[in-house]
Order: structure tokens, then C-alpha cells, then sequence
């Protein structure tokens, strides 16, 4: 940490950094920061630097104010604290950089007013109080638990769908009662098979009496805010279902974009469906289901879709992370039976797959970002540049412009490349609404493909 502007500028982008002026004027402000950063995913807080103007104002007896922060920091915090405290020059100042790392000791705490009291995390560039659900989320996470790997010892062996169950799996494999235990759908404890909280969420017969809020509320609104709605859907079923239901809900309420050029009108969603399977899915797969008070949230407008779910970012996580591809994942149960059905194929490259799908629509970014104590995920529908194709795609649509149809094997033939690296960008294709297909399902040998517009 040697060039203090360096240091600014990578923190800013990873959204892990905190400046104060001086430390003897908001002693509470900087504990509460180190405490948060513990908590979370770590950060850098610098003391001497202006927070709106990034104007380096520098610290006087750095020396004398590092030792004493380090002796407030050992007195102040529980569990104890040390962090990587550094003096770092700028001309002819000194700036103090306190580096937190995030804690396996969580939950940290204010020793002023106790674990109950002052229990702080990081929500975007603020400091926010722990509820007792995000307490105890903390201690799960420092004892590396999961809340849906927990037994529910009040429910019997007969609390899961088995038939729901099987026809979930039914499109994979045969599912096996043995396979409720593998799966950590349903667990021993003092003697008897109970479900684990995954298991009721995923295929409960009586889960919203356990889990009221475990539902999907979905709206269409005109405009760009929420005066005025013009369709709402409930999503109460089962989660893989649920996914499906609120995919067909949105691309109902989809709009189409024209893109004219000079021989063809080419069609196309305003919102790639990729895109959206992946946000609704990473919703129902990283939701908080301990919180309690709110759904999972769908809210279409004229220029955008918000997917919004209860539960901050897995502790140790950023929004950076997110969009470099790191994950972590919240729901251990509900992830593995995702995975095994196909509805995530990788770990950590479900954003991945949406900012992809984005990019090559023409669209801008995601924004990814922690809103009080939820997580959103917004795709604007606003075109940025004509959707990304290459010269591959662009040969399949050269040589779909007769109009007669062709083939995965035809088209495959004309661009060179295997059946199945071809039916992958035919189906990207068709996601993007460049490209339409007919055939009685995707396995019809006699399934055409044609050029939209």
C-alpha cells in the first residue's frame, strides 16, 4: 500500500473502502466501520483523506495516532481485532490505512453495548445495525452451516412430497427414497428421519406454515416507478416450478425490439431470456429464508426488470466478486438439487451467463447491488449497440436468409463445426430472438431453424 491513490482507486472499485478525516472526531464511526468490515467481507479504512473530495488532508503524529487506534481497536471490539494498521506518506502528509480482513470470529461487536446491541455489516459504502436473523446468519456463517441444511425435528419423515420430488427429477433420473438423505433433503436426528429446511422449501407438503414468505410476487407496472400496475402474478409453487412460472410471466410482458435494416426487419426480446433464468434463479437460490417480512420480488417496468430477494450478499462476498465470477453459495441444499436438475450448471457462472447473455443483446450490464437488507438485480432494457454477433453467427444467418429452413446438421455442415458447438450458438441465437425454431421439441430430428423478421 505504497501509492495511496492506487490504493483509493482499486478499493473504490471494489466498493471496500471507508475515509475519515480525523479519528479523534469519530472514534464511534471508525469502530463501528472495523466492526463491519470483520463482519463482512473486509475493506481498508483510511484516516486523513476527505470522503466527498478524496482531497488527502493527512493525519498529525501518525506514529502517536496509530498506536492509539490500535489500543482503541483492542479495547473496543469483541471478539478482539487486529488489523494491519500502515502509515502511508503523500507529499508532505501522512495517511493511516487500517486493512480488515473478514473474521472467522464473526459476529464483532461494539464492547460498549454488547453483542445484542452493536453488531455492524457493510451494505454498499454505509454501516448498517445487525437484526437478530442477520446475528444469527453470522454465527452460521463463522460455524460454516448452512440454514437449509437444518433439521426440522418438529416434522416427520411424511413432511416431504415425494411424488413433487419425483417429478422434478423425473426429466434426470429416477429419484430413490435413499435419495432424500443424499441430497440432505431430509436428515437423522435423535433417531428418526426429519426434513432439513431445504427439503420443506424445496418440496414441502406444508411449507409456507413453516415458511410464510417462501412465495414469488411478480408485477407488471407502466412506466418507470410503481404508481400504476397493470398485471400481478402470486408464484406459490414449488421453487423448480416456480422458476419456470415467473420465466413465462416476464417474457409475456417482454417487449419486442425492431431492429431494420437494409433487406430485413430482424425481432427480438427487449430482455434476453438467459438473462432472466438466471437472475430468477439466483434469487430462489441465494434468498435468506431465515429472514422473514417479504417474497421474492419481480417488477417489470418500461425500461428495465428488477429481480429482488430477502438476504445481503454470503458473507466474505462483494458485488465485485460477482462480476469476476466468484461465488459462494448461501443454500447448500437447494443449490445441489438446482444442480442436479440442470437449472445451474456451474457454480458461479450464473452472473456470469447474464452479463453474457446482456452483452450479446446489445444491452447494458446488469447492475448487481445491496439494498437494505435484500439483494437486486437490475437489467435495463435500453439497447447500448446492435446485439454482439460474430463471424460464425453471422455465417449461420447469412445462410438462413433463403427462408427454406435448415437443419442443426445443415448448418453445421455450412459453418464447419460439430452438431452439438453449432446447436449452442443456434440456441443463443434463438435467445437473442435472431433466430426461430420449429420442431415438436428439442430432440425432433426434422427441427428447423429460421431467420427471424
Amino acid at each position: 500500500m505504497n501509492n495511496l491513490f492506487a490504493v483509493i482507486s482499486y478499493l473504490q472499485e471494489q466498493e471496500g473502502i471507508h475515509l475519515k478525516v480525523d479519528a479523534r472526531k469519530v472514534v464511534k464511526g471508525v469502530m463501528r466501520t472495523i466492526v463491519a468490515f470483520a463482519n463482512t467481507a473486509g475493506g481498508v479504512l483510511l484516516l486523513g483523506v476527505e470522503d466527498a473530495t478524496r482531497n488527502v488532508r493527512g493525519v498529525a503524529k501518525p506514529l502517536a495516532v496509530e498506536e492509539r487506534l490500535a489500543n482503541l481497536i483492542s479495547d473496543s471490539i469483541l471478539p478482539r481485532l487486529i488489523p494491519d494498521i500502515d502509515i502511508l506518506p503523500w507529499r508532505h502528509n501522512y495517511v493511516l490505512a487500517v486493512q480488515v480482513y473478514p473474521s472467522p470470529g464473526r459476529p464483532h461487536y461494539l464492547k460498549s453495548a454488547g453483542v445484542e446491541g452493536a453488531v455492524y455489516v457493510r451494505v454498499g459504502s454505509t454501516n448498517r445495525r445487525a437484526d437478530r436473523e442477520l446475528i444469527d446468519e453470522l454465527r452460521r456463517f463463522a460455524r460454516g452451516d448452512a440454514f437449509d441444511e437444518q433439521a426440522m425435528p418438529e416434522c416427520d419423515s411424511e413432511a416431504l412430497d415425494f411424488r413433487a420430488a419425483s417429478e422434478s427429477f423425473s426429466p434426470v433420473r429416477k429419484l430413490k427414497r435413499t435419495d432424500l438423505e443424499t441430497l440432505r433433503l431430509m436428515v437423522r436426528h435423535q433417531g428418526r428421519k426429519v426434513p432439513t429446511v431445504g427439503g420443506m422449501l424445496l418440496f414441502g407438503k406444508e411449507r409456507e406454515r413453516y415458511f410464510p414468505d417462501v412465495w414469488i410476487q411478480a408485477g407488471r407496472f407502466s412506466g418507470i416507478d410503481k404508481t400504476h400496475i397493470t398485471d400481478t402474478l402470486d408464484i406459490r409453487s414449488l421453487p423448480v416450478r416456480a422458476v419456470e412460472e415467473i420465466v413465462a410471466f416476464v417474457q409475456k410482458h417482454a417487449l419486442h425490439g425492431m431492429e431494420i435494416g437494409a433487406v430485413h426487419r430482424t425481432e427480438r426480446w427487449n430482455l434476453p431470456p438467459v438473462a432472466v433464468r438466471e437472475a430468477v434463479i439466483n434469487a430462489v437460490v441465494h434468498t435468506d429464508y431465515a429472514q422473514h417480512g417479504a417474497p421474492i420480488r419481480v417488477s417489470i417496468f418500461d425500461d428495465r426488470l428488477e429481480v429482488e430477494n430477502p438476504g445481503l450478499l454470503p458473507f466474505g462476498l462483494t458485488v465485485y466478486d460477482l462480476r469476476h465470477g466468484v461465488s459462494k453459495l448461501r443454500n447448500r441444499v437447494i443449490g445441489r438439487v438446482f444442480h442436479e436438475l440442470g437449472l445451474i450448471e456451474q457454480w458461479g457462472s450464473g452472473i456470469q451467463r447474464m452479463m453474457a447473455a446482456c452483452r450479446e443483446a446489445g444491452l447494458a450490464p446488469p447492475i448487481l447491488e445491496e439494498i437494505g437488507t435484500h439483494f437486486r438485480v437490475t437489467i435495463h432494457t435500453t439497447s447500448i449497440g446492435a446485439p454482439g454477433v460474430d463471424k460464425t453467427n453471422q455465417a449461420i444467418l447469412d445462410a438462413l436468409e433463403a427462408g427454406n429452413g435448415l437443419s442443426t446438421q445443415e448448418i453445421a455442415t455450412v459453418i464447419g463445426l460439430t452438431t452439438r458447438a453449432t446447436r449452442s450458438r443456434l440456441l443463443k441465437l434463438v435467445e437473442n430472438g435472431l433466430v426461430r425454431e420449429i420442431g415438436t421439441s428439442p430432440q425432433d430430428p426434422k427441427r428447423r431453424y429460421f431467420r427471424a423478421g
